[in-house]
């Protein structure tokens, strides 16, 4: 839960269900509120973002977990469109990805990521990095563009 008691939405760009699943059992286990949206492609993310279609009247995101490698758009074009939109920009990108490639963590810090994660096999790992990107953005940085 925020400081006030207020559940975080959490968008969660990822095609693969194993991953989908590994992130829900983490936010589940670390006890942490937020309700966790999923898209499965670039396409399906910025039609939410952007509250396109069948995404008309979902909440703005305060975090959005990214995969780099996803189909229609990449991870690194919806980044690029998320980091150069005025309205979208503030909202904390991490980007998660199995690539522990020095380039692709450079071209995703360039992109302007707020953080980039290399997703670990081991469940406990994954779990911890899910409970320091919510320590991180939860509590220690007051996420922007929330009203209360």
């Amino acid at each position: 839960m925020s400081p006030i008691g207020q559940p975080i939405e959490v968008l969660l760009v990822e095609d693969d269900p194993g991953d989908e699943l590994i992130t829900r059992e983490a936010f589940e286990d670390n006890k942490i509120g937020n309700n966790l949206h999923v898209v499965r492609d670039g396409l399906e993310a910025l039609d939410f973002l952007y509250k396109r279609g069948e995404y008309v009247g979902k909440p703005r995101p305060d975090l959005i977990l990214l995969d780099l490698n996803l189909p229609k758009y990449d991870g690194r074009q919806v980044l690029e469109k998320i980091k150069s939109d005025p309205e979208l920009r503030a909202i904390p990108v991490v980007v998660l990805t199995t690539s522990s490639a020095e380039e692709d963590i450079l071209r995703s810090y360039k992109l302007f990521a707020n953080a980039y994660v290399t997703k670990p096999v081991d469940l406990s790992q994954f779990m911890a990095v899910i409970r320091q990107i919510d320590e991180f953005f939860v509590t220690v940085v007051r996420l922007p563009g929330r009203h209360h």
